[in-house]
């Protein structure tokens, strides 16, 4: 999988034992808290590499609790254009990884997740695999060409972003493409479903949001 740096950014996480095992499983070679996201790490017993963020959503006990333990805080000011995930993405990605997982980036607040989602498109990111995740679903950005290794039906949507998307090529899909144009505005490429083990996505000009559900069926509910 090469270097992969996992971000623990300040929303929900439902699942604390989703994050565990990927911690446990795909052993980053860092992790990075953004602000309120040490919380998260806080709960699970991590100590994570360094938490950045202008810190008004951790408190002096928890503060002084990771520094005592090596955890480097990279304060900014709270008067900044950046939120603290793009922060901590940009930490991560001076890093040289070859991913960035980032949990916690998905929830109630709007606002916050369509802030996180594009971050996936920023400049600095090109040639990295960035990704939000959670225990659904995982968001990433396709240019060119990905290969998507899953399960027969789970769903795969996909979007363009920003502009239009030409020269869509799905293959591996219940409803595959050729050559085909997505705008915005158009969203028929919602609720595709992979048919083999893997699928592969190409786009010739302009980018594809991707959201693949991991459980074929399994979509998260309201309470």
């Amino acid at each position: 999988m090469g270097r992969i740096v996992f971000i623990l950014a300040g929303g929900p996480v439902s699942d604390p034992e989703f994050l565990r095992e990927r911690i446990a499983s795909i052993r980053p070679v860092a992790i990075l808290c953004a602000d309120g996201g040490a919380r998260h790490a806080y709960g699970l017993g991590v100590i994570p590499d360094a938490i950045v963020g202008d810190m008004d959503s951790l408190d002096d006990e928890k503060a002084r609790f990771f520094s005592r333990r090596g955890c480097r805080l990279l304060r900014h000011s709270p008067e900044k254009d950046e939120t603290d995930t793009e922060l901590a993405l940009a930490e991560a990605l001076g890093m040289n990884p070859d991913a960035v997982w980032i949990f916690g980036a998905m929830g109630r607040r709007l606002d916050h997740t369509l802030a996180n989602l594009s971050l996936l498109a920023c400049e600095a990111a090109r040639g990295v695999d960035v990704r939000l995740v959670d225990p659904f679903c995982e968001v990433f950005l396709v240019r060119g060409m990905s290969m998507l290794e899953g399960e027969p039906g789970q769903t795969v949507s996909v979007f363009p972003l920003g502009d239009a998307a030409e020269g869509i090529t799905l293959e591996g899909f219940e409803y595959p493409l050729d050559g085909a144009t997505m705008k915005p505005g158009k969203p028929y490429g919602v609720s595709n479903r992979l048919a083999a083990p893997r699928g592969v996505i190409r786009v010739r000009k302009g980018a594809l949001l991707v959201i693949r559900y991991f459980k074929a069926g399994g979509f998260p509910v309201g309470d």
